[in-house]
């Protein structure tokens, strides 16, 4: 199944967003694989962080000067954030470029697989807590709602997931939506 996430990835065309006015970020989508079912790792943000407050999202952060590529900023944030070893993740391509709606970024989000069962280290200054959902959970009937967001002063459709009582929505649900069409077709198998 892996290698069918990576070929699916690796054969679609990545969407650049070119924006000097915005700093660019980028997250990890962690992916495992538990009983034959595949979950992905979010995080939700605690009250006190700089931007996205209580929000959930996947690892990831601003780019550093000491970040070589946009890749390195999202496994070192990864690592900073969930303690997530960069050797413990195999990168299996890159999504489009997504923009935030609430602060002034530009994402760009990696997916990687990672061996389960994983010990996670919370970084309590930054998550609050780690959730690990099933991919199918996120496939059912009425997780995937519509949402509006506002741009630049404008109201934007949108889309938003809920689970288990807690709403993945901006960035962080385009982007899941976008990885979901990619590798739904394998997904259920």
């Amino acid at each position: 199944m892996k290698n069918e996430f990576k070929q699916l990835l690796d054969k679609r065309q990545k969407s650049y967003i070119e924006d000097a006015g915005r700093i660019p970020s980028a997250v990890l989508i962690p992916i495992y694989e538990n009983n034959n079912t595949y979950h992905i790792v979010f995080i939700k943000r605690t009250e006190t962080v700089k931007t996205h407050q209580g929000q959930i999202s996947f690892p990831g952060g601003v780019r550093e000067k000491e970040d070589n590529s946009l890749l390195d900023t999202a496994l070192r944030e990864s690592n900073e954030e969930i303690g997530l070893d960069i050797k413990d993740v195999e990168i299996l391509g890159e999504l489009d470029d997504e923009i935030t709606t609430t602060s002034n970024f530009i994402v760009t989000p990696y997916v990687g697989i990672i061996s389960w069962p994983y010990e996670f280290v919370k970084n309590t200054d930054e998550v609050d807590e780690i959730l690990n959902v099933p991919i199918p959970a996120l496939l059912e009937k009425g997780c995937l709602r519509p949402d509006t967001e506002i741009l630049n002063g404008q109201k934007v459709e949108s889309c938003a997931y809920h689970y288990e009582g807690k709403v993945i929505w901006g960035a962080t649900a385009r982007i899941l939506n976008k990885l979901l069409d990619i590798i739904t077709p394998t997904a259920g198998e």
